[in-house]
Protein backbone atom coordinates (compact mmCIF):
# COMPACT_ATOMS: atom_id res chain seq x y z
CA UNK A 1 0.00 0.00 0.00
CA UNK A 2 0.82 3.20 -1.04
CA UNK A 3 2.31 5.94 1.68
CA UNK A 4 -0.70 8.40 2.02
CA UNK A 5 1.09 12.16 1.83
CA UNK A 6 -1.12 14.56 3.37
CA UNK A 7 -0.14 18.43 2.44
CA UNK A 8 -1.39 20.21 5.16
CA UNK A 9 -2.46 23.63 4.04
CA UNK A 10 -3.70 24.28 7.65
CA UNK A 11 -4.93 27.92 7.87
CA UNK A 12 -1.80 29.34 6.13
CA UNK A 13 -4.10 30.59 3.53
CA UNK A 14 -4.44 33.37 5.94
CA UNK A 15 -8.09 33.61 5.36
CA UNK A 16 -7.96 34.16 1.63
CA UNK A 17 -9.72 31.54 -0.97
CA UNK A 18 -7.31 33.27 -3.41
CA UNK A 19 -4.33 31.49 -1.58
CA UNK A 20 -6.28 28.38 -0.64
CA UNK A 21 -6.68 27.35 -4.00
CA UNK A 22 -2.86 28.11 -4.88
CA UNK A 23 -1.75 25.99 -2.06
CA UNK A 24 -3.99 23.36 -3.39
CA UNK A 25 -1.78 23.72 -6.31
CA UNK A 26 1.13 24.00 -5.14
CA UNK A 27 -0.05 20.28 -3.35
CA UNK A 28 -0.99 18.80 -6.71
CA UNK A 29 2.33 19.63 -9.03
CA UNK A 30 3.84 18.62 -5.68
CA UNK A 31 2.45 14.93 -6.03
CA UNK A 32 0.87 14.66 -2.54
CA UNK A 33 -2.16 12.67 -2.25
CA UNK A 34 -4.24 14.88 0.02
CA UNK A 35 -4.33 18.51 0.69
CA UNK A 36 -6.04 19.38 3.92
CA UNK A 37 -7.75 22.76 5.79
CA UNK A 38 -8.37 23.22 9.38
CA UNK A 39 -12.63 23.74 9.67
CA UNK A 40 -13.96 26.17 13.17
CA UNK A 41 -15.80 28.61 14.37
CA UNK A 42 -13.49 30.81 16.60
CA UNK A 43 -15.86 31.24 19.34
CA UNK A 44 -16.54 27.59 19.52
CA UNK A 45 -13.29 26.60 20.42
CA UNK A 46 -11.66 29.36 22.52
CA UNK A 47 -12.54 31.93 24.75
CA UNK A 48 -12.24 35.55 23.92
CA UNK A 49 -9.36 35.79 26.89
CA UNK A 50 -7.35 32.60 25.84
CA UNK A 51 -3.56 33.31 25.17
CA UNK A 52 -1.40 32.26 22.61
CA UNK A 53 1.02 29.59 22.28
CA UNK A 54 4.54 31.05 22.48
CA UNK A 55 5.69 30.07 19.30
CA UNK A 56 2.29 31.93 17.84
CA UNK A 57 3.36 34.75 19.62
CA UNK A 58 6.57 34.84 17.72
CA UNK A 59 5.11 34.46 14.93
CA UNK A 60 2.45 36.81 15.24
CA UNK A 61 3.16 39.20 18.20
CA UNK A 62 1.30 39.18 21.55
CA UNK A 63 -1.15 41.80 20.76
CA UNK A 64 -3.99 40.10 20.20
CA UNK A 65 -5.78 37.02 21.34
CA UNK A 66 -5.71 33.57 20.07
CA UNK A 67 -9.75 34.42 19.76
CA UNK A 68 -8.69 37.56 17.20
CA UNK A 69 -6.00 35.70 15.53
CA UNK A 70 -7.77 32.27 14.93
CA UNK A 71 -11.35 34.41 13.50
CA UNK A 72 -9.14 35.85 11.00
CA UNK A 73 -8.52 32.67 9.67
CA UNK A 74 -11.90 30.98 9.60
CA UNK A 75 -12.96 29.42 6.37
CA UNK A 76 -17.19 29.81 5.75
CA UNK A 77 -19.02 27.11 4.27
CA UNK A 78 -19.33 28.86 0.38
CA UNK A 79 -15.41 28.94 0.74
CA UNK A 80 -14.89 24.81 1.66
CA UNK A 81 -17.49 23.71 -1.30
CA UNK A 82 -15.19 26.21 -3.95
CA UNK A 83 -12.10 24.23 -2.19
CA UNK A 84 -13.60 20.98 -2.59
CA UNK A 85 -14.62 21.82 -6.08
CA UNK A 86 -10.84 22.93 -6.94
CA UNK A 87 -9.53 19.64 -5.69
CA UNK A 88 -12.12 17.79 -7.40
CA UNK A 89 -10.81 19.65 -10.72
CA UNK A 90 -7.16 19.13 -10.08
CA UNK A 91 -7.47 15.49 -9.09
CA UNK A 92 -6.16 15.79 -5.16
CA UNK A 93 -8.17 14.50 -2.08
CA UNK A 94 -9.63 17.56 0.03
CA UNK A 95 -9.79 16.87 3.84
CA UNK A 96 -10.14 19.59 6.27
CA UNK A 97 -9.51 19.11 10.68
CA UNK A 98 -13.03 20.01 12.21
CA UNK A 99 -12.66 21.65 15.63
CA UNK A 100 -15.72 21.62 16.97
CA UNK A 101 -19.46 20.25 16.26
CA UNK A 102 -20.76 22.33 13.62
CA UNK A 103 -17.57 21.61 11.63
CA UNK A 104 -18.20 17.90 12.09
CA UNK A 105 -21.34 18.18 10.41
CA UNK A 106 -20.22 20.33 7.59
CA UNK A 107 -17.58 18.12 6.47
CA UNK A 108 -19.85 15.03 7.05
CA UNK A 109 -22.68 16.78 4.70
CA UNK A 110 -19.76 17.86 2.26
CA UNK A 111 -19.34 13.92 2.02
CA UNK A 112 -15.24 13.33 3.32
CA UNK A 113 -14.57 10.02 3.88
CA UNK A 114 -11.48 10.67 6.22
CA UNK A 115 -11.74 12.41 9.27
CA UNK A 116 -8.50 13.94 11.13
CA UNK A 117 -8.40 14.28 14.37
CA UNK A 118 -6.32 16.93 16.25
CA UNK A 119 -3.85 16.26 18.81
CA UNK A 120 -5.48 19.46 20.65
CA UNK A 121 -9.22 17.14 20.85
CA UNK A 122 -7.76 13.43 22.11
CA UNK A 123 -9.27 14.40 25.42
CA UNK A 124 -12.05 15.91 24.20
CA UNK A 125 -14.73 13.10 24.65
CA UNK A 126 -17.96 14.18 23.29
CA UNK A 127 -16.32 15.03 20.03
CA UNK A 128 -14.30 11.62 20.14
CA UNK A 129 -17.98 10.31 20.19
CA UNK A 130 -19.43 12.47 17.34
CA UNK A 131 -16.53 11.73 14.96
CA UNK A 132 -16.74 7.96 15.99
CA UNK A 133 -20.59 8.17 15.56
CA UNK A 134 -19.88 9.02 11.60
CA UNK A 135 -18.38 5.73 11.05
CA UNK A 136 -15.64 6.98 8.44
CA UNK A 137 -11.68 6.59 8.32
CA UNK A 138 -10.10 8.14 11.01
CA UNK A 139 -6.63 9.68 11.16
CA UNK A 140 -5.83 10.30 14.62
CA UNK A 141 -3.12 12.71 15.69
CA UNK A 142 -1.36 12.08 19.24
CA UNK A 143 0.82 14.72 20.31
CA UNK A 144 1.16 15.88 23.58
CA UNK A 145 -0.55 12.40 24.56
CA UNK A 146 0.96 9.08 26.26
CA UNK A 147 -0.48 6.05 25.69
CA UNK A 148 -2.93 5.81 28.26
CA UNK A 149 -4.73 8.94 26.36
CA UNK A 150 -3.96 7.20 22.96
CA UNK A 151 -5.78 3.91 24.16
CA UNK A 152 -8.52 5.78 25.67
CA UNK A 153 -9.00 8.22 22.49
CA UNK A 154 -9.24 4.69 20.51
CA UNK A 155 -11.57 2.89 22.89
CA UNK A 156 -13.92 5.94 22.46
CA UNK A 157 -14.27 6.22 18.26
CA UNK A 158 -14.23 2.05 18.35
CA UNK A 159 -17.38 2.33 20.46
CA UNK A 160 -18.75 4.88 18.98
CA UNK A 161 -18.99 3.03 15.70
CA UNK A 162 -15.49 3.42 14.04
CA UNK A 163 -14.08 -0.12 12.63
CA UNK A 164 -10.69 -0.75 14.04
CA UNK A 165 -8.84 -1.20 10.84
CA UNK A 166 -10.26 2.40 9.82
CA UNK A 167 -7.95 4.23 12.15
CA UNK A 168 -4.40 5.31 11.68
CA UNK A 169 -2.82 6.86 14.60
CA UNK A 170 -0.44 9.49 13.88
CA UNK A 171 2.65 9.78 15.90
CA UNK A 172 3.58 14.35 16.30
CA UNK A 173 4.99 16.88 18.81
CA UNK A 174 2.99 19.35 19.47
CA UNK A 175 5.90 22.22 19.01
CA UNK A 176 6.08 24.61 15.86
CA UNK A 177 9.06 23.59 14.99
CA UNK A 178 10.04 20.61 16.66
CA UNK A 179 13.53 20.12 18.32
CA UNK A 180 15.06 17.29 17.20
CA UNK A 181 15.71 15.86 20.29
CA UNK A 182 12.33 16.17 20.91
CA UNK A 183 10.86 13.85 17.76
CA UNK A 184 10.92 9.86 19.06
CA UNK A 185 10.06 8.71 15.99
CA UNK A 186 10.36 5.01 17.74
CA UNK A 187 7.30 6.13 19.85
CA UNK A 188 5.69 5.49 16.40
CA UNK A 189 6.69 2.17 16.20
CA UNK A 190 5.40 1.59 20.31
CA UNK A 191 2.24 2.46 19.38
CA UNK A 192 2.03 0.16 16.59
CA UNK A 193 2.83 -2.75 19.11
CA UNK A 194 0.84 -1.50 21.31
CA UNK A 195 -2.49 -1.16 19.78
CA UNK A 196 -2.22 -3.14 16.41
CA UNK A 197 -2.90 -0.33 13.99
CA UNK A 198 -1.89 1.45 10.99
CA UNK A 199 0.13 4.03 12.48
CA UNK A 200 1.98 7.58 10.35
CA UNK A 201 3.54 10.56 11.26
CA UNK A 202 2.53 14.45 11.47
CA UNK A 203 5.86 16.59 11.11
CA UNK A 204 6.70 19.88 12.89
CA UNK A 205 10.16 19.92 12.55
CA UNK A 206 12.13 21.92 10.16
CA UNK A 207 13.30 20.42 6.73
CA UNK A 208 12.19 17.01 5.01
CA UNK A 209 14.59 14.81 6.70
CA UNK A 210 12.33 13.34 9.68
CA UNK A 211 9.32 12.65 7.09
CA UNK A 212 11.36 10.26 5.13
CA UNK A 213 12.95 8.46 7.86
CA UNK A 214 9.42 8.19 9.39
CA UNK A 215 8.47 7.04 5.80
CA UNK A 216 11.53 4.39 6.07
CA UNK A 217 10.44 3.17 9.59
CA UNK A 218 7.08 2.18 8.17
CA UNK A 219 4.64 5.16 8.56
CA UNK A 220 1.29 4.52 6.40
CA UNK A 221 0.50 8.13 6.75
CA UNK A 222 2.70 11.48 6.62
CA UNK A 223 1.39 14.56 6.71
CA UNK A 224 3.07 17.55 6.83
CA UNK A 225 2.43 21.75 6.63
CA UNK A 226 3.46 23.62 3.81
CA UNK A 227 3.01 27.32 2.96
CA UNK A 228 3.55 28.97 0.00
CA UNK A 229 6.25 31.48 1.42
CA UNK A 230 7.59 31.16 4.71
CA UNK A 231 7.35 35.40 5.00
CA UNK A 232 4.00 35.47 5.32
CA UNK A 233 2.20 36.60 7.90
CA UNK A 234 0.11 34.05 10.18
CA UNK A 235 1.55 31.94 12.88
CA UNK A 236 2.11 28.72 10.81
CA UNK A 237 4.03 29.72 8.09
CA UNK A 238 7.90 29.72 9.75
CA UNK A 239 7.25 25.67 10.55
CA UNK A 240 5.70 24.68 7.40
CA UNK A 241 7.87 24.14 3.82
CA UNK A 242 7.88 26.06 1.28
CA UNK A 243 6.57 24.80 -2.31
CA UNK A 244 9.95 23.34 -3.32
CA UNK A 245 10.87 21.90 -0.44
CA UNK A 246 7.20 19.53 -0.36
CA UNK A 247 7.89 18.42 -3.88
CA UNK A 248 11.51 17.12 -2.37
CA UNK A 249 10.11 15.52 0.45
CA UNK A 250 7.14 13.76 -1.32
CA UNK A 251 9.60 12.68 -4.08
CA UNK A 252 11.71 11.52 -0.94
CA UNK A 253 9.35 9.50 0.59
CA UNK A 254 8.00 7.71 -2.89
CA UNK A 255 12.09 7.04 -3.64
CA UNK A 256 11.60 5.17 0.03
CA UNK A 257 8.57 3.53 -0.65
CA UNK A 258 10.16 1.98 -3.99
CA UNK A 259 13.43 1.08 -1.61
CA UNK A 260 11.62 -0.93 1.25
CA UNK A 261 10.59 -3.92 -0.81
CA UNK A 262 8.57 -6.88 0.39
CA UNK A 263 11.35 -7.81 2.98
CA UNK A 264 12.09 -11.24 1.43
CA UNK A 265 15.60 -11.43 0.74
CA UNK A 266 16.67 -13.04 -2.47
CA UNK A 267 18.58 -11.78 -5.33
CA UNK A 268 16.89 -9.47 -7.16
CA UNK A 269 15.98 -9.02 -11.03
CA UNK A 270 19.17 -6.71 -11.93
CA UNK A 271 21.55 -8.17 -9.75
CA UNK A 272 21.10 -12.21 -10.92
CA UNK A 273 23.27 -11.09 -13.94
CA UNK A 274 26.27 -10.00 -11.44
CA UNK A 275 26.24 -13.54 -10.19
CA UNK A 276 29.14 -14.97 -12.92
CA UNK A 277 31.22 -12.11 -12.74
CA UNK A 278 31.22 -10.70 -8.83
CA UNK A 279 30.94 -14.77 -7.53
CA UNK A 280 33.70 -16.95 -7.81
CA UNK A 281 34.59 -20.75 -9.04
CA UNK A 282 37.24 -23.23 -8.18
CA UNK A 283 39.73 -23.21 -10.93
CA UNK A 284 43.33 -24.59 -12.00
CA UNK A 285 46.05 -22.41 -10.47
CA UNK A 286 48.59 -24.13 -13.29
CA UNK A 287 48.20 -26.56 -16.01
CA UNK A 288 46.92 -30.21 -14.83
CA UNK A 289 47.15 -33.44 -16.59
CA UNK A 290 44.46 -35.93 -16.20
CA UNK A 291 44.32 -38.34 -13.23
CA UNK A 292 46.45 -35.68 -10.78
CA UNK A 293 45.12 -35.61 -8.04
CA UNK A 294 43.19 -32.16 -7.44
CA UNK A 295 44.95 -30.04 -4.19
CA UNK A 296 45.84 -27.10 -2.86
CA UNK A 297 48.88 -26.63 -5.14
CA UNK A 298 47.03 -27.16 -8.31
CA UNK A 299 43.58 -25.44 -7.72
CA UNK A 300 42.33 -22.06 -6.67
CA UNK A 301 39.55 -19.89 -6.62
CA UNK A 302 38.63 -16.77 -8.61
CA UNK A 303 36.35 -14.89 -10.71
CA UNK A 304 34.21 -15.81 -12.75
CA UNK A 305 31.40 -17.55 -11.11
CA UNK A 306 29.08 -20.55 -13.29
CA UNK A 307 32.00 -23.10 -12.48
CA UNK A 308 32.09 -25.05 -9.29
CA UNK A 309 31.28 -23.11 -6.23
CA UNK A 310 33.70 -22.88 -3.86
CA UNK A 311 31.14 -23.85 -1.47
CA UNK A 312 32.31 -27.33 -2.56
CA UNK A 313 35.88 -26.79 -2.12
CA UNK A 314 36.18 -29.83 0.13
CA UNK A 315 34.65 -32.11 -2.05
CA UNK A 316 37.45 -31.16 -4.52
CA UNK A 317 40.48 -31.20 -2.71
CA UNK A 318 41.83 -34.80 -2.85
CA UNK A 319 39.35 -35.81 -5.81
CA UNK A 320 40.94 -36.65 -9.14
CA UNK A 321 41.09 -34.95 -12.53
CA UNK A 322 38.81 -36.16 -15.25
CA UNK A 323 40.70 -34.40 -17.62
CA UNK A 324 43.34 -32.10 -18.33
CA UNK A 325 43.72 -28.55 -17.39
CA UNK A 326 45.07 -25.40 -18.31
CA UNK A 327 45.45 -22.88 -16.00
CA UNK A 328 42.61 -20.38 -14.83
CA UNK A 329 40.18 -22.88 -16.38
CA UNK A 330 37.28 -23.98 -14.47
CA UNK A 331 37.05 -27.16 -12.85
Amino acid sequence: MSIFIIAEAGVNHNGDIETAKKLIDAAVEAGADAVKFQTFKAEKIVSRTADKADYQKAATGSDESQYDMIKKLELDKESHFKLMEHCVNRNIMFLSTPFDHDSIELLSGMGLEIFKVPSGEITNLPYLRHIGSLKKKVILSTGMADLGEIEDALNILIDAGTEKDNITVLHATTEYPCPLDEVNLRAMLTIKNAFNVSIGYSDHTKGIEIPVAAAALGADVIEKHFTLDRMMEGPDHKASLEPDELCAMVKAIRNIELAIGDGIKRPSRSEIKNKLVARKSIVASCNIKKGDTLSYDNVTVKRPGGGISPMRWDEVIGSEAGKDYMQDELI
